[in-house]
């Protein structure tokens, strides 16, 4: 499981919920810029992880099951467009 797996899998998540990631946050009562992409490396450039907590809340808010947001980390999903 790599840094970038976990965050594919949540925006391939949110766009196959018809979502953004700022949509998705705000779904899961988080900060709307939880997801966004400027939050995944600190300024340092170390790569900052979603919590288990981020994701169980993805999880309740969309009433879904972890295998329907872990399938996007093994291939499952279509890849995110580049933006």
């Amino acid at each position: 499981m790599t840094h970038s797996q976990i965050w594919n899998a949540i925006d391939m998540f949110a766009r196959e919920r018809g979502l953004s990631c700022s949509g998705l946050a705000r779904k899961c009562g988080l900060d709307p810029t939880t997801f966004n992409k400027s939050k995944r490396l600190s300024v340092f450039g170390q790569e900052r992880w979603p919590t288990m907590s981020s994701i169980a809340k993805i999880l309740n808010a969309t009433h879904a099951r972890p295998s329907d947001f872990f399938k996007f980390m093994q291939g499952g999903g279509n890849a995110p467009d580049k933006d």
